[in-house]
């Protein structure tokens, strides 16, 4: 298996690289207290637009936006699983 560094600055114009990109920028956007006081598409929408320059996002922007909304749902970055 061909490894990608975590810091890898490449961006590649398909679905995958994508995504690579969009949970970066989640985990990111994340730290901040008003990110967390947003809805989940308000949210998908502070990323999306701090990725507006992503290739695959300027090709494909519907399919970008489906591909961000299934990571949040596939990583629960949404934490909508908090069950102790």
């Amino acid at each position: 298996m061909i490894r990608v560094p975590i810091d890898d600055d490449r961006t590649f114009n398909n679905p995958d690289g994508f995504a690579m990109v969009f949970d970066r920028t989640w985990k990111q956007s994340a730290k901040t207290v008003e990110f967390a006081a947003l809805s989940i598409d308000e949210r998908i929408d502070i990323v999306i637009k701090q990725m507006e320059d992503h290739p695959f996002l300027q090709t494909e922007p519907e399919q970008a936006r489906q591909v961000a909304t299934f990571r949040v749902r596939l990583l629960n970055l949404d934490n909508s699983d908090q069950s102790s």
